[in-house]
């Protein structure tokens, strides 16, 4: 069984807006970071939305604002609300999940060392 399951993405006019959900199939880490990563075409991976075990998030600059992260503890699921998305966040998205460390709490650095099979999200202008 995969440890993380994704659900969600697609594709969407610019300005529209979509959700995508992340199931862990068990308790990874009691101590943790999660969230997306994405990477676009040509473009290195970069963390999006982050959040910790004590609901402390992270967001990169381009989508403060816009995109919301959020956990159901009792669903072991992570849910990322994208809004008012624009062409440039068109990426395959991932879902991972690492221990809260030090990076963590003063960078707001995740390293992942699980991930999802990644959603395809797609903004047309």
């Amino acid at each position: 069984q995969e440890p993380l399951v994704e659900s969600g993405g697609g594709s969407v006019q610019a300005g529209g807006s979509l959700r995508l959900s992340c199931g862990a199939s068990s308790t990874l880490y009691l101590d943790y970071c999660m969230g997306w990563f994405r990477q676009a075409a040509g473009k290195e991976r970069e963390g999006v939305a982050l959040i910790d075990s004590d609901g402390r998030t992270g967001y990169s600059d381009s989508v403060k604002g816009r995109f919301t992260i959020s956990q159901d503890n009792a669903k072991n699921t992570l849910y990322l609300q994208m809004n008012s998305l624009k062409p440039e966040d068109t990426a395959m998205y991932y879902c991972a999940a690492g221990p809260n460390t030090a990076r963590w709490r003063v960078l707001r650095k995740c390293d992942a060392n699980y991930w999802g099979q990644g959603s395809q999200v797609t903004v047309s202008s």
